[in-house]
């Protein structure tokens, strides 16, 4: 089933359940899922989600906005167009255009430029005023709730392969806070002082970061 709100054609799911409000969401796939009571008619679905309108498309909108940003290749925190030519040999980034053969060159590329571009921006952060840090390893792996972690035991740094999408200054941010953990294992103030004096803008990448 199908509603238009203004220029929009939105695909709707009923899930009928005991509730006795009605819950509208959008999920990846763009369809607005209505929750609802079993005894709701789907006119009444209608003339609800007609009545509030607004509300529906600000949703929407959200939605289409997300899927626009995941859509899109960011390298060091610029977009760039991604053209697929398989009379290549190697990627070749040329402004903000980057050919690549077949994503599978992407993938490597992009897993080689993390081990490139953090091994030199962990050797920057390290002249921030670090002193006595231990030995330690670093390890890159996709996360989907930490941009970084720091193993004090193990001395181990892993850093999100998802960074390398970030701007330089954002990757600076997550490495100078893992290297602070070695001095302070907590998040305590003492922690957020250490890495103030290394990062003094921290708390606005954290809001980038979170953005």
């Amino acid at each position: 089933m199908n509603i238009q709100l203004d220029e929009y054609t939105i695909p709707i799911s009923i899930i009928r359940k005991n509730n006795k409000n009605i819950y509208f969401r959008f999920k990846e796939d763009g369809i607005l899922y209505v929750t609802c009571n079993r005894l709701v008619p789907k006119f009444e679905i209608i003339r609800i989600i007609e009545k509030d309108k607004a509300s529906i498309l600000r949703l929407y909108k959200k939605f289409l906005k997300t899927q626009e940003q995941s859509n899109k290749f960011y390298y060091l925190g610029q977009p760039l167009n991604v053209i697929y030519d398989e009379s290549l040999k190697n990627i070749v980034l040329d402004g903000n255009t980057l050919y690549t053969p077949n994503e599978k060159k992407l993938n490597k590329w992009l897993k080689d430029e993390c081990v490139r571009v953090f091994e030199g921006r962990i050797d920057y952060c390290l002249s921030l005023g670090f002193t006595n840090i231990p030995p330690f390893s670093l390890r890159i792996r996709k996360m989907t709730s930490r941009w970084g972690v720091n193993n004090v035991t193990k001395k181990i740094i892993t850093l999100n392969s998802e960074l390398i999408k970030k701007d330089i200054e954002l990757i600076d941010y997550v490495i100078v806070h893992e290297l602070c953990h070695f001095y302070e294992t907590n998040h305590s103030s003492r922690f957020w002082d250490q890495v103030a004096i290394r990062y003094p803008d921290y708390k606005n990448a954290r809001k980038r970061l979170r953005g």
